[in-house]
C-alpha cells in the first residue's frame, strides 16, 4: 500500500471520535507524552531496547487553566520542560556511543562537576533564544525597513508593512523547517513526530493502540506545536497593528514586539485549543495552514519509532477515559 493510500485508509481521513487531552513532543530517538496527570518519556537506546521514564504531574494551578492567562504560562513551562527532555533523550540515546573525553572536557568536568551540564544547557538556551529573536523578530523588521526606504510609498501604509513583515516571518519559518529537514538527525526527529501524531490519532479514533493499528493513521494533527507556531506568526500581524508599534527604530520595535508577545501567544493558544476540540468550518480554517506545514515537520515513521511512541503514550492514558475527554 502506498503512503497516500495508507493515509486515506480506514482511519486516515475520518475525524476522531474522541478528543483526547494527551499531547507529545518528538525527542532525540524518542518521544515525550503528557497526559492529564502524568508524563512519560520513551527513548530507543543504542542496544535496541526502549527506556521509559514516568513522572506524575502536580495538579494544575488556576493560572494554568484560566483562558488567555494559561497560554503564555504553559508556553514557557513547555519550552523549559521540552528542552530538558531533549537534552535527557540525547544523553540516553548516545550513552553507549560516547568517545573518550578530551583533556579539556576532563578539565571542565573536574572543575565544574555536576554543574557542567546545567551551564551548557543554559548557554545553549540563551543562544537559541537569541537566534529566534534575530530570525523572527529583528530580521523581518529590518528587511521591511530597508524596503520602505527603497519604495517610499510602502512607508506610508502602516498595515501593509505589518502584513509584509508577517509574511517574511512565515517564509523564514518555513525555510528554516525545510532546511533542517535535510539533516539526517532532524529528519529522524520528524519521523518520531509523525509517530507521535499517528499514535494519538489512533487512540482518538477508538482503535486499540498497537503498531499495526497506529500505522494506518495519518501523521497530521490539529493540536500540534507546528500549527501553534504558525498561528503565533500570523496573529502577530494584527496584534502589532493594534498596538501601533513604531517603525522608526527597528531595535525599539523588536523590543516592543517581545513585550506584546504574551498577548499573541494567549490568542494563539486559545485558537489551537478550539481547533483540537471541535470539527467545523472555522476550526478547519484555523488548522489548515498548520496541517500543511506538518508535511515538512513530520515524516512517515517506521515500526520501531511507532513502538517508542506507544511506550510513551500508554502510561499517560488515565484509567477513567472520560476524564481525558475535552
Amino acid at each position: 500500500m502506498s503512503s497516500n493510500e495508507s493515509e486515506n485508509s480506514r482511519g486516515g481521513m475520518k475525524p476522531p471520535r474522541f478528543k483526547s487531552k494527551i499531547g507529545g513532543q518528538a525527542l532525540i530517538e524518542g518521544i515525550m507524552m503528557r497526559g492529564i496527570d502524568r508524563e512519560c518519556m520513551a527513548v530507543r537506546l543504542p542496544d535496541g531496547s526502549i527506556d521509559v521514564e514516568e513522572k506524575m504531574l502536580p495538579k494544575a494551578k488556576w493560572f494554568q487553566r484560566c483562558p488567555f492567562v494559561r497560554g503564555p504560562v504553559n508556553f514557557v513551562t513547555t519550552l523549559v520542560s521540552g528542552y530538558k527532555y531533549i537534552s535527557r533523550s540525547a544523553d540516553k540515546s548516545m550513552q553507549q556511543l560516547e568517545e573518550e573525553p578530551s583533556r579539556f572536557e576532563k578539565w571542565l568536568e573536574e572543575k565544574l562537576g555536576d554543574k557542567l551540564m546545567g551551564i551548557i544547557m543554559g548557554i545553549a538556551g540563551v543562544l537559541g533564544v537569541a537566534l529566534a529573536v534575530g530570525l523572527f523578530v529583528y530580521l523581518p523588521a529590518l528587511t521591511v525597513k530597508g524596503l520602505s526606504l527603497l519604495i517610499p510609498a510602502l512607508g506610508e501604509i502602516y498595515f501593509l508593512k505589518n502584513i509584509l513583515e508577517g509574511f517574511i516571518k512565515i517564509a523564514i519559518f518555513i525555510a528554516y523547517i525545510w532546511l533542517t529537514s535535510l539533516l539526517k538527525d532532524i529528519r529522524r526527529t520528524y519521523e518520531y513526530h509523525g509517530a507521535e501524531h499517528k499514535t494519538i490519532t489512533c487512540y482518538e479514533a477508538g482503535d486499540e493502540v498497537t503498531v499495526e493499528n497506529v500505522r494506518k493513521y495519518k501523521r497530521f494533527h490539529p493540536r500540534c506545536g507546528t500549527s501553534f507556531m504558525f498561528l503565533v506568526l500570523f496573529i502577530s500581524i494584527f496584534v502589532n497593528s493594534v498596538f501601533m508599534l513604531p517603525w522608526d527604530a527597528v531595535w525599539l520595535r523588536a523590543i516592543l514586539k517581545l513585550c506584546v508577545l504574551p498577548v499573541v501567544v494567549a490568542i494563539a493558544y486559545e485558537l489551537i485549543k478550539l481547533a483540537g476540540r471541535y470539527d467545523n468550518i472555522l476550526t478547519k480554517i484555523i488548522s489548515a495552514p498548520g496541517l500543511w506545514i506538518q508535511r515538512l515537520t513530520t515524516r512517515e515513521p517506521d515500526d520501531g519509532q511507532i513502538e517508542v511512541a506507544i511506550a510513551a503514550f500508554l502510561p499517560c492514558v488515565p484509567e477513567d477515559r472520560e476524564s481525558d475527554r475535552w
